[in-house]
């Protein structure tokens, strides 16, 4: 359920950890005070400067002018992060960071891994079906569709990394 206060903090949690996109500053209790305050209902609305700004930031508890300013600044860096760590951050059930830098080796997109059906997806290493049921089953819904519109519209891109010849073999 993706309106669920609980699950939604989890995934804000998630997605700016620090092995996923790695927003320094975004912790439990500023997410807890996001969510509360329903200024983030998706992770998309980290990088809707409407909702998300130092001005806001500065005005929640124990959140300080420069601390606002540093966390703005770590969600804008964030924007510019790897696939597999793109993958990874959108917490698709089954899909740890291994899996994740596979798939984004073998689709080198998001809008390819998007589009791959399970059969597609039990052609990458490690994925077998329960797991490409999973991915599948996360590209399928339209709020996660949704998000990762959101994200890309932001300038969220998740670059293709290559892989040395010796990892390809």
């Amino acid at each position: 359920n993706p309106d669920c206060p609980a699950k939604l903090k989890e995934t804000i949690l998630h997605f700016a950890s620090r092995r996923a996109l790695d927003i320094e500053g975004l912790g439990e209790k500023l997410v807890d005070q996001l969510v509360e305050r329903e200024l983030v209902k998706s992770v998309a609305d980290l990088y809707d400067s409407a909702r998300i700004n130092s001005v806001t930031l500065a005005g929640l508890e124990r959140m300080g002018e420069k601390s606002a300013q540093n966390i703005v600044a770590a969600i804008e860096h964030s924007k510019d992060t790897t696939l597999a760590r793109l993958i990874y951050a959108l917490g698709i059930r089954n899909v740890g960071e291994a899996t994740a830098k596979d798939l984004a080796h073998y689709f080198g997109s998001l809008d390819a891994l998007m589009a791959a059906d399970a059969e597609a997806l039990q052609r990458v290493n490690d994925v077998g079906p329960v797991v490409a049921e999973s991915i599948a089953g996360f590209f399928a819904e339209g709020h996660n569709r949704e998000v990762i519109a959101r994200l890309a519209q932001a300038g969220v891109r998740g670059r293709a990394e290559t892989r040395p010849a010796a990892d390809i073999a």
